[in-house]
């Protein structure tokens, strides 16, 4: 069975929001980025996105587009996010997800980029810019099945009654949610239309949900219980690793994690 379904019946099990975390590869460094991992899942956060940095990641905000440039600049390849999701996934126990932008793929190899994700130990996949319709001629949903990788569908309050029908007979594993319009970043509370969107959502989909986009408070885990089963956190992470003192960043990271569960 695919770790991310382990994880969402450990999580179903202890009554509690789940919590997804994020990372981009090569940020600040590989070295660096591994740590992050391990950290995360010390800390006890449920799943990683492993972000594939991109040079035009259109749905993040200011913190993770930062982080994708940078890493760039560094000379983080494809290849490299490929080492860290091999040397991770035997290191840590948690499902490890690669996030990114179909550009990727699509330069990579659909059919060659879902082998080699697998044999690296990836879990799921999570890119929002691939529409179902370019299916029958990128076989992407085919290839993901063939190698066992969950193919996360994501969904925004913009979807429409269609959209959601057409993701909800496909879906596997959990849906991402994005629980506001716009773009990723932390926000001091949550989407006023939120829990009347989930319930729209839930009429069509069996699946536990994941909120992300403005994720960033306990209070906003708390504010999740009942209404999702999984909490992103991303730019949040970025934000208190950045902000910390120099060499205090991922104990300050820790802190901020530490604080989230506590919202449990």
């Amino acid at each position: 069975m695919n770790r991310i379904n382990l994880q969402l019946e450990k999580i179903k099990q202890e009554k509690r929001v789940g919590i997804m975390a994020h990372i981009v590869c090569g940020y600040p460094n590989l070295s660096e980025s591994r740590k992050f991992i391990k950290l995360m899942e010390s800390c006890g956060v449920d799943f990683i996105e492993l972000q594939i940095p991109f040079s035009d990641p259109m749905a993040d905000g200011p913190t993770i587009m930062q982080a994708n440039q940078a890493a760039l600049d560094s000379g983080i390849k494809v290849k490299d996010c490929f080492r860290l999701m091999k040397e991770m996934s035997r290191e840590v126990e948690i499902p490890l997800i690669f996030m990114g932008y179909f550009n990727t793929v699509f330069n990579y190899g659909v059919e060659k980029f879902c082998k080699d994700a697998r044999e690296a130990g990836c879990s799921g996949l999570i890119f929002p810019d691939i529409p179902l319709e370019e299916e029958c001629s990128e076989y992407f949903i085919k290839y993901a099945k063939e190698n066992n990788l969950i193919l996360i569908r994501v969904l925004s309050p913009a979807s429409t009654i269609e959209r959601i029908k057409k993701n909800a007979k496909i879906a596997d594993g959990f849906l991402y949610f994005v629980g506001r319009k716009g773009i990723t970043g932390q926000k001091s509370a949550l989407d006023k239309n939120l829990s009347a969107n989930l319930k729209k959502i839930r009429k069509y989909f069996n699946i536990p949900i994941a909120v992300g986009f403005g994720i960033s408070e306990k209070k906003h885990i708390k504010a999740l219980k009942n209404e999702a089963e999984i909490a992103v956190i991303g730019s949040a992470v970025l934000n208190a690793y950045n902000s910390a003192k120099k060499g205090q960043e991922l104990k300050e990271v820790e802190k901020f994690l530490k604080s989230l569960k506590r919202g449990n």
